[in-house]
């Protein structure tokens, strides 16, 4: 299962779940606009202080554009299936 860790107003957070969605791939979104604990916690366990941060199980997979240098790549979909 995909996870993407979000805020609302961050537009590479758009751009992921838009790049997500157009491959068919689901996903659950955790909006953490309001919860800097969860920030706290992503940041020890991916060491990124960055939105949007995409997991694949307990894999962080990166933001936006590692996901999309692995669509380009063709191993997006295979990853997240």
């Amino acid at each position: 299962m995909v996870t993407i860790y979000s805020k609302d107003s961050c537009p590479y957070c758009v751009m992921a779940k838009n790049l997500l969605k157009n491959l068919n791939i689901p996903f659950k979104e955790i909006d953490i606009t309001r919860s800097p604990e969860i920030m706290d916690e992503l940041v020890k366990k991916s060491r990124m202080m960055t939105v949007p941060q995409i997991f694949v199980g307990d894999k962080c997979l990166g933001g936006y554009d590692s996901i999309n240098a692995l669509h380009k790549k063709g191993e997006l979909i295979g990853l997240c299936r």
